[in-house]
């Protein structure tokens, strides 16, 4: 991670690059950046919420992280609260924040800098747990958010349009080091 900083992100101005990162970590068509730009675009528009870089000393973003308080009323929580609720959590959806997307750059992973991201990302929350959802597979990026103390507190959740199931995960804060 030596030739990466993470600092403030203005993401609204650079969404495109950010999608860009997401697209390749992710496997995302042109039709869902297309629709994902204006998710974030909207996103950045609510209360709290904040975004942190992963940037090469030539100002190549290779990482980024955005997430906000969480509000029942939002998409996201009127998706998940029936399966938090169907296991007697979904007081996580109060007073926790929202890891709302994580992504690196493919040949950037592996070298810390989602751990930094979320890690500094959630230090400057206020809330005392956050909550995230991942696609419900084994992967690096569940391994790193349990490495942290993230916890599945909902399985195969299910989002409109998505064509595998999610888990939903939760931390309390800070998360461990």
């Amino acid at each position: 991670m030596d030739d990466v900083a993470v600092g403030p992100l203005d993401l609204a101005a650079r969404v495109d690059d950010a999608l860009a990162v997401q697209a390749l970590a992710f496997g995302l068509s042109d039709e869902e950046i297309a629709v994902r730009r204006h998710i974030v675009l909207r996103h950045l528009g609510c209360a709290g919420a904040r975004a942190l870089g992963a940037t090469t000393p030539a100002g190549r973003l290779v990482g980024f992280v955005y997430g906000m308080p969480n509000d029942r009323t939002h998409w996201w929580s009127t998706v998940v609260e029936p399966y938090l609720r169907a296991v007697h959590l979904d007081h996580w959806l109060d007073d926790s924040f929202t890891i709302t997307e994580l992504h690196v750059h493919p040949a950037y992973q592996g070298r810390g800098i989602g751990r930094a991201l979320i890690t500094r990302i959630t230090d400057e929350a206020g809330e005392p747990r956050s909550i995230l959802s991942a696609i419900d597979v084994e992967s690096p990026a569940r391994g790193l958010y349990r490495s942290l103390g993230y916890q599945d507190i909902a399985r195969r959740v299910l989002f409109p349009s998505a064509p595998t199931p999610y888990a939903v995960m939760g931390a309390t804060l800070p998360l461990k080091r």
